[in-house]
């Protein structure tokens, strides 16, 4: 039996190379601001249009870049400038700006700005998903910093005339990039389909030293995990004897902190879902004999937890980008920790995540954010939950 198409809504002229004059409105998540088209113009009247190298309040010259007519929003790039934020700098990237590197998406806006803009997104996103209201200042990873030289890992493409570069924004096009600017000295290089990172890495923070898929997933800012580490052990407060899930583990960078706070009369379960790194992870946990590492997917891992009435006193978790979801949420309460410590590179699947938690009892006792992407508009979030109702300063 033939499946049936599905149907499609009839799609009208392209708006791609169109040019308006918009002024914008308050920043959306995703790097962008939002603004309108002048109701008097034809066919895309009224549109919404999502504008990339704006700021709030400029009036631009937007050029579109995506979307037909028809569409409930389209897509654009700031091509002039009309009026200026007092908030612009010049990128100090020479390929940062429109139909350049999609790389780093923030390179116009002064430091603090973005920060701030961050801030607004997270706080915007949990009032609108999960209806929580409170305040949040970004924090800077790295003091004194000038958001530049930050990134562990940097993959290239090679364009067609040999030369290394990026993708262009939502696109295949590679853009020529003599010298990334967001590059750490001492970054893990690729070149995709010719030259590969090293399969293992040594990874020092701190105490700990973790291998690490040259491949794979690591904190991309130089300075996180070290960050990231000491506000999840301060939010966790594990006490010796404590029972202690790390969800999402990865190569280990929370389990083996974690191990050394509950002791050996402890235990900590560390669930990570790629064979790589969960391999990995057993080996960087072999110095503690009470953290043990189950690989596979984090639900079904969980599955067998909660069926043999498992409980622990604390979850950590640190999802992908697209949030931990329902299922595995339920099954985190199901566990009964008095805390859950989140740590979340997306606002919108944080406050979405945050919302479920909130269904079954866990109140926001902290929340912190970090600026571990400078220059682009991406954020990192560590919440803390309970099970008990606290009010937020």
């Amino acid at each position: 039996m033939s499946r049936r198409a599905r149907e499609r809504t009839p799609q009208g002229p392209s708006a791609v190379g169109r040019r308006f004059t918009v002024t914008c409105g308050s920043w959306a998540h995703g790097g962008h601001v939002v603004a309108r088209i002048d109701a008097g113009e034809p066919d895309v009247g009224g549109t919404v249009v999502f504008v990339r190298h704006a700021l709030p309040g400029e009036e631009v010259t937007v050029a579109i870049t995506e979307g037909v007519v028809g569409d409930r929003f389209l897509r654009g790039d700031a091509v002039e400038l009309h009026t200026r934020s007092t908030d612009r700098v010049e990128a100090p990237c020479p390929v940062a700006g429109p139909g350049l590197c999609g790389g780093c998406d923030l390179q116009h806006v002064r430091l603090e700005a973005q920060r701030e803009a961050k801030a607004g997104i997270v706080l915007e996103q949990l009032r609108r998903l999960a209806g929580i209201d409170t305040d949040l200042v970004v924090e800077p990873v790295r003091p004194d910093e000038d958001g530049l030289r930050w990134r562990t890992r940097v993959g290239f493409h090679r364009a067609r005339d040999g030369r290394l570069g990026m993708l262009a924004h939502r696109s295949h096009r590679v853009v020529p990039v003599e010298d990334c600017l967001v590059r750490a000295p001492d970054a893990v290089v690729s070149v995709r389909g010719e030259w590969e990172p090293p399969k293992t890495v040594i990874e020092q923070v701190g105490t700990y030293a973790f291998a690490a898929d040259g491949a794979g997933f690591w904190q991309a800012h130089r300075d996180a995990p070290g960050v990231f580490v000491r506000t999840v052990l301060e939010m966790a407060e594990v006490r010796p004897g404590d029972h202690v899930v790390d969800l999402f583990s990865g190569v280990g960078l929370f389990s083996a902190p974690l191990a050394d706070a509950v002791g050996e009369t402890g235990a900590v379960l560390a669930v990570e879902g790629d064979e790589v790194a969960a391999s990995l992870a057993s080996s960087n946990l072999a110095t503690w004999p009470w953290a043990r590492v189950s690989p596979g997917a984090v639900a079904d891992v969980l599955a067998i937890e909660v069926d043999h009435g498992s409980s622990y006193d604390v979850v950590v978790l640190d999802p992908p980008r697209v949030g931990a979801k329902r299922k595995v949420l339920e099954q985190v309460v199901a566990l009964g920790p008095r805390t859950v410590v989140h740590v979340a590179c997306d606002p919108a699947s944080f406050a979405r995540d945050a919302a479920i938690l909130a269904e079954h009892g866990y109140a926001l006792a902290e929340l912190r954010a970090f600026d571990a992407y400078p220059m682009t508009h991406h954020v990192e979030v560590i919440a803390k939950f309970v099970d008990v109702p606290v009010e937020m300063p």
